[in-house]
C-alpha cells in the first residue's frame, strides 16, 4: 500500500508526460553514467524486456536517450542519456523533491534512517539475494 501512494504522489507532480518508469529509467542512466542494453535495464527494474522497450521507445521518441547498435553484438543496442534526458530528469526531481522532503519531515531522519536496513534486507531477501 505504502508503495502503492508513493507512486501515485509521485506521479503527480512529475512534469507533464513523464511516467514514473520514464523518471526511473533517466534517474538510472544519470546515476551510473554508461550505457546499458534494454535488457541489462529490463533486469534492473525486474520488468520484461517488452515493457523496458516501450519504455525506452517512448524516452527516444522525446529525445531523452539514444539508442543505438551494439558495435561488438549487431543483435543488441545500447541506451544512454542525452543532454535532454538529463534536463528532465533534473526538472523531474525538483517537482518530487518537496513531495520526498515533506514525507522525511513528516517521518522524522532518524525514524527513516532506521527503517532503512530492514527495507534493504526485505528487497534482497525478494530479490533472491542472499
Amino acid at each position: 500500500m505504502a508503495d502503492q501512494l508513493a507512486r501515485n504522489r509521485l506521479s503527480r507532480v512529475l512534469p507533464r508526460g513523464m511516467e514514473l518508469s520514464h523518471f526511473s529509467v533517466l534517474n538510472h542512466l544519470a546515476n551510473i553514467g554508461e550505457e546499458r542494453s534494454p535488457a541489462q535495464l529490463a533486469q534492473v527494474f525486474h520488468v520484461t524486456r517488452g515493457a523496458m522497450t516501450n519504455t525506452l521507445n517512448k524516452l527516444e521518441w522525446a529525445g531523452h536517450v539514444h539508442i543505438r547498435p551494439d558495435w561488438d553484438d549487431a543483435r543488441r543496442k545500447m541506451v544512454a542519456i542525452s543532454p535532454s534526458g538529463r534536463a528532465a530528469r533534473d526538472a523531474a526531481l525538483q517537482a518530487i523533491a518537496p513531495v520526498l522532503a515533506e514525507a522525511v519531515a513528516d517521518i522524522g531522519h532518524d525514524r527513516l534512517r532506521a527503517a532503512l536496513p530492514v527495507l534493504r534486507l526485505l528487497r534482497q531477501k525478494l530479490e533472491g539475494s542472499p
